[in-house]
């Protein structure tokens, strides 16, 4: 048996096949009698309608490339979520790339995507090469997700509003009558403005005297040992906000080794509200950074710029919000 065509589709449907593109292509300027008569002929026959055929006829491929910093970072997985749900609503396929593999094989990914004609290109986090990122940006559509650098012309930026979402994690620990808090702080832009919300905060309430910053490099690691660094100081902070979640795990597993019960004699903050800070026996308070609004608007973004490349590029942040779960309590008065 032969595989049905557009004719036959239009011969059954009793339609021109301009039409029947019309309707496939989900025009609005098809009267409801003979859309009806067109999808109930796809249906009857079977039809799929060739995606090469019409990618070369729309001068489009319907494929979206997206490019993560790092695939292992669970804080990716709703954002991803939320992206591929609205291109898939909108008929759009997407490529993956792991910007971690990118960087081990010395290739450039960016240009691989725009060998492929991608019809445009989504990049997640903060990206080690940025140029590659420029270059990409200067031929095809591009929206930057998640983070809050490169700047570039006609490049949008979709991201969690950080300064909130360290704002809502400091006030949340003062809240709880904490004084010596500590910020374990991250890399890049985002972490930059984490850092600096959490100073601003904390001198907002007095308590610039004692407030501490602590370098990590957003891995359970970098966490556990900027942890290890800040139990180890005379006056230890009774509060410790991270950065992101996995720098807080490893600062959870800082203060059990050094025999410090959480939250009963130190209450840890995360960022990012991934699974690992939903599961039991972490529950971690945490920061919601709206990963998955963030990826369906960065979708939404591109699909706009896709259709207007020219318009101006916009920063678009999503409100974050507080999960307060087992990490946290009140600070404990020496009795």
């Amino acid at each position: 048996m032969s595989t049905p065509t557009i004719r036959d589709v239009a011969e059954r449907a009793g339609v021109s096949k301009s039409l029947v593109s019309l309707v496939l292509r989900g025009s609005a300027g098809v009267r409801p009698g003979k859309r009806e008569a067109v999808l109930a002929a796809v249906e009857a026959l079977g039809y799929r309608p060739n995606a090469a055929a019409r990618s070369l006829s729309e001068r489009r491929t319907r494929t979206v490339g997206v490019l993560l910093n790092d695939l292992r970072n669970p804080w990716f997985v709703e954002l991803l979520d939320g992206l591929n749900g609205r291109l898939y609503d909108s008929g759009m396929h997407v490529l993956l790339a792991d910007g971690h593999l990118n960087r081990r094989l010395g290739e450039d990914l960016t240009r691989t995507f725009t060998e492929l004609r991608v019809d445009g290109l989504i990049a997640v986090g903060t990206l080690q090469d940025p140029e590659a990122l420029r270059t990409a940006a200067g031929r095809i559509p591009t929206v930057v997700a998640g983070a809050r650098e490169p700047v570039l012309p006609g490049v949008d930026i979709v991201a969690n509003d950080d300064e909130q979402g360290a704002r809502l994690a400091t006030e949340h620990l003062i809240g709880l009558g904490h004084r010596h808090i500590a910020h374990i702080a991250g890399q890049g832009a985002v972490g930059e403005l984490r850092r600096r919300s959490f100073e601003a905060t904390m001198r907002e309430h007095g308590l610039a005297g004692t407030a501490v910053v602590e370098q990590g490099d957003l891995t359970e690691e970098g966490g556990y040992r900027a942890a290890v660094r800040l139990l180890s100081r005379p006056q230890r902070p009774t509060a410790v906000f991270a950065v992101n979640d996995m720098t807080c795990v490893g600062a959870l597993s800082a203060a059990e080794e050094s025999g410090l019960r959480v939250p009963r004699d130190l209450s840890l903050v995360g960022y990012d509200n991934t699974y690992l800070s939903r599961l039991r026996h972490l529950w971690l308070t945490t920061v919601d950074n709206a990963s998955h609004d963030v990826g369906r608007r960065a979708a939404q973004r591109l699909l706009d710029r896709i259709d207007e490349p020219d318009r101006p590029a916009e920063v678009d942040l999503a409100p974050p919000s507080l999960e307060a779960r087992g990490t946290t309590a009140p600070l404990r008065t020496a009795t």
